[in-house]
C-alpha cells in the first residue's frame, strides 16, 4: 500500500536542514515536489501556459508582419489646380469629399471651391485598360482631368451618388444647410431641402432598401429623413441622439440591405436606430473621447468609426464592444476622410501631418503610410489629407483616391503580393 503523507511548515525545514547536510548532492526542489505532489502539477501548467502565450505572441506578430508586406502600393497620378503657386487659391479648392459611383468608373470631388468635379477613372489611369505594369507618376491639373464640372450655390461638405439611378443623380450637402440632388446628365439640380435652421450639413446619405428616402446629419443636432419624390423633401423622421444636441457629424445606411442607420456625433458616441422603430437607439457605441466624424459599414454588423481623439475603432454592434482600435494618424482638429475596402479587409484615411494611412482590420497599427508633400520648416506639411475613397472592386487589386486641402487629388494603385511557396 502506497502511504501520503504532507508536513508542516517547520517540520519541511528541519528535514531541509537534515538533507542538505546528509545529502548535498540533492536538489531541495525534487524533495519538495515528493512531499509536495500538487506543486510540481502547478509549475508545469504555469509553464506550459507561459510557453503557449509565447507562441500565440509570435504567431501574431509574424501573421502581422505579413500583413504589412502582403501589399505594393504605388502613386499612379497626381491631379493639381492649374494655380498651385497661388497658396490663396490652392486652399480655396480644399477637397472635403470623394464618392465613386456604382459603377466604380466614375469619380466625383467637391469641397470649398464650390464645384462638383466629374471624372473617369479612365483619365485618371490610363494604363488601367492595359495589362502592363506601370510605375511612372502621371501628372495632371484639374482643368485636363476632368470630364465636366457643376457649380454649387455653397461649399460642400458631404455628397453620395444615389442607389439605382445609373449614376445620373448625385445628393449633396452643403456649408448653407441645404440638401440638393443633381441631374449629372442635364447637370442641372433637381431637388432641394432646407431644414436645418441654416445650419451645416455635415452627411448625407440614401437607404439602399429604398433609394427614395434619404438621410442629413447636421450642426443642429439632428439626423432628418426625408422622402425626394416630394417637392419639398418631406421630412419622414427626425431624431435627436444627444440630449445636449451636439452636432450629428457623419450618417450611413446599412449598404447591405439592413434597417439600421448609424450616426456619429460630437458627443463622442455613435448610434444605431432601427428604421422601423426610431424612437430610441438600438445601440449605442462609446469608447470615443472626442467628436466621431465618419462611419463606415464593413459589413453587416462590424463598424469603423474615426474621430478627432486621433484614432479609428472597429466596433461589434451585436454586443457594442470595441473590437480594435487603430493608431498612427494625427487627427485632433479637421475632418480627414474614412473608407473601407470591403473585400480587401482595408481601412484607408487621411492625416494632419499630410500623409495618407492604410490599416489593416486585423492590425491596429498601419500597413501603409505615404507622405503627400514634403515637411515644411516648421516640422508640419503645407496642409493635411482631407478625404479618401477606396473602389469597390477585385480583392488581389485596389485603387485608393484622396484628396488634400490644398487641392490635390491622388490616386494609388495597390496590388497583392504573391506568396512564396
Amino acid at each position: 500500500m502506497e502511504l501520503a503523507f504532507y508536513c508542516s511548515k517547520s517540520q519541511r525545514q528541519n528535514l531541509q536542514i537534515y538533507i542538505s547536510t546528509r545529502y548535498p548532492e540533492w536538489k531541495m526542489k525534487n524533495f519538495s515536489s515528493k512531499y509536495h505532489p500538487y506543486s510540481h502539477h502547478h509549475t508545469q501548467e504555469s509553464q506550459n501556459q507561459d510557453t503557449r502565450k509565447q507562441k500565440e505572441t509570435a504567431i501574431e506578430e509574424e501573421e502581422e508582419e505579413r500583413a504589412r508586406c502582403e501589399w505594393d502600393f504605388s502613386l499612379s497620378t497626381i491631379v493639381s489646380s492649374s494655380n498651385d503657386n497661388n497658396s490663396t487659391a490652392s486652399i480655396s479648392d480644399a477637397l472635403g469629399v470623394i464618392e465613386f459611383d456604382e459603377t466604380n468608373s466614375i469619380i466625383a470631388t467637391g469641397g470649398i471651391a464650390r464645384k462638383i468635379r466629374i471624372y473617369s477613372l479612365e483619365s485618371l489611369l490610363p494604363h488601367e485598360s492595359t495589362s502592363q505594369d506601370v510605375h511612372d507618376t502621371i501628372f495632371l491639373d484639374h482643368a485636363r482631368a476632368r470630364d465636366y464640372y457643376i457649380c454649387t450655390p455653397a461649399k460642400l461638405s458631404s455628397f453620395r451618388w444615389k442607389p439605382r439611378s445609373d449614376g445620373r443623380v448625385l445628393g449633396s450637402g452643403d456649408y448653407d444647410g441645404v440638401v440638393m440632388e443633381y441631374n449629372l446628365e442635364r447637370r442641372i439640380p433637381i431637388f432641394e431641402r432646407d431644414e436645418h435652421g441654416g445650419r451645416r450639413v455635415w452627411s448625407v446619405d440614401y437607404s439602399h432598401c429604398d433609394p427614395t428616402m434619404g438621410a442629413s446629419g447636421s450642426d443642429d443636432g439632428t439626423m432628418q429623413m426625408w422622402d425626394t419624390r416630394s417637392e419639398s423633401g418631406e421630412c419622414v423622421a427626425t431624431v435627436q441622439p444627444s440630449v445636449r444636441r451636439s452636432a450629428v457629424c457623419c450618417v450611413e445606411f446599412n449598404p447591405f440591405g439592413g434597417p439600421i442607420v448609424a450616426i456619429g456625433c460630437a458627443d463622442s458616441k455613435v448610434y444605431g436606430y432601427d428604421l422601423r422603430m426610431m424612437a430610441d437607439p438600438v445601440f449605442v457605441l462609446g469608447g470615443h473621447r472626442k467628436t466621431v466624424t465618419y462611419i463606415k459599414f464593413l459589413d453587416n454588423a462590424t463598424l469603423v468609426s474615426a474621430s478627432i481623439d486621433g484614432c479609428l475603432k472597429l466596433w461589434n454592434s451585436d454586443n457594442s464592444n470595441v473590437i480594435r482600435t487603430y493608431h498612427g494618424h494625427v487627427n485632433n482638429r479637421n475632418f480627414v476622410g474614412l473608407s473601407v475596402w470591403r473585400n480587401g479587409g482595408l481601412l484607408g484615411c487621411g492625416s494632419e501631418n499630410n500623409k495618407v494611412f492604410v490599416y489593416d482590420k486585423r492590425w491596429s497599427e498601419p500597413v501603409w503610410v505615404h507622405e503627400s508633400s514634403p515637411m515644411g520648416k516648421d516640422g508640419c506639411g503645407s496642409g493635411f489629407v482631407s478625404s479618401v475613397c477606396w473602389r469597390q472592386v477585385g480583392e488581389d487589386q485596389c485603387t485608393l483616391v484622396t484628396g488634400g486641402s490644398d487641392g490635390v487629388l491622388q490616386v494609388f494603385r495597390g496590388k497583392r503580393k504573391t506568396r512564396a511557396g
